[in-house]
C-alpha cells in the first residue's frame, strides 16, 4: 500500500512478493533458474520485457548466465561498477555462488539473494525443502534473513535491500522452498514509491562514488599476503 493511499492487497505466491519487492531496488539482475525460485527470475523477467520500471524509474536488465556461478560473478561485476544488483537461486545454485559471495561481502557491497531455499544434494539430488543450502552461507559474511510466510517476504524483503545499501553488508534473503514459494495467499502490498522513500540516498551515492570507472581508473582485489 501507499502510505497516502487505502491498502492495496493482492493474490499471489511467496516467489512473486519476493520478486516485485526486489524489482523495486534492482538496477541488474542477473539469473540462472533453478526449481523452485525460477519463479523470481521469470517474473523479473517478463516485467522488464514489457517495460515495467523500478523505483529510480527505469526497467530493470536482466541477463541470464550459463550457470548460477556465472549468475553471482555477473552481480559482482554489476556491484563493482555501481549498480543495485541482485539474483535469485536455491540449493545447489547456491551452493555454486559461495566462492564470490566471499568477495561480494569482503568488498562490502550491497548485493542481495533471494533464496527459495530447498535441501542440497548429498547422495541424489533432492526437491525437498529444508534450510540445508542457505546454512552452508553462513561464513561468507552475508547477513541472512528468513521469512515465514508470503505476507513477511513483502514486508520483510525490502529490509534485506534497504539495510544492504545503509550497512554496506550484502543481504541473503530466504525462505522455504515449495511451501512459502509457492503458497498463494492474498496479502498487503507496499508502494514502489513507499520502498523508495525508504531509501538511505547518501549510503546509495557513496556506493555509487565507490564504483569502477575508466575514467578514474583505480586498483581493487590485491593479492594481500600474512607477510605483507
Amino acid at each position: 500500500m501507499s502510505l497516502n493511499d487505502k491498502k492495496v492487497m493482492a493474490t499471489m505466491d511467496g516467489n512473486e512478493a519476493a520478486a516485485y519487492v526486489a524489482y523495486a531496488f534492482t538496477e541488474i539482475a542477473a539469473i540462472y533458474p533453478i526449481t523452485p525460485s525460477s519463479p523470481m527470475a521469470g517474473k523479473t523477467d517478463a516485467w522488464s520485457a514489457h517495460g515495467k520500471k523500478n523505483m529510480f524509474g527505469q526497467p530493470v536488465t536482466l541477463i541470464e548466465m550459463q550457470s548460477e556461478a556465472g549468475a553471482v560473478a555477473a552481480v559482482h561485476g554489476a556491484l563493482e561498477t555501481g549498480a543495485l544488483s541482485t539474483t535469485f537461486t536455491s540449493s545447489q545454485g547456491l551452493m555454486l555462488m559461495i566462492p564470490v559471495m566471499h568477495r561480494i561481502s569482503g568488498e562490502r557491497l550491497p548485493g542481495v539473494l533471494h533464496v527459495a531455499s530447498r535441501t542440497v544434494g548429498t547422495h541424489a539430488l533432492s526437491i525437498f525443502g529444508d534450510h540445508s543450502d542457505v546454512m552452508n552461507c553462513r561464513q561468507t559474511g552475508f547477513a541472512l534473513l528468513s521469512t515465514g510466510s508470503v505476507q513477511e517476504i513483502m514486508d520483510l524483503a525490502p529490509i534485506a535491500h534497504l539495510a544492504a545499501v545503509k550497512g554496506r553488508i550484502p543481504f541473503l534473503h530466504f525462505f522455504d522452498g515449495f511451501r512459502t514459494s509457492h503458497e498463494i495467499n492474498k496479502i498487503e502490498t507496499i508502494a514502489h514509491e513507499d520502498m523508495a522513500a525508504l531509501l538511505d540516498r547518501e549510503a546509495l551515492d557513496e556506493f555509487r562514488a565507490q564504483a569502477l570507472n575508466p575514467e578514474h581508473p583505480r586498483l581493487r582485489a590485491t593479492v594481500q599476503n600474512g607477510d605483507v
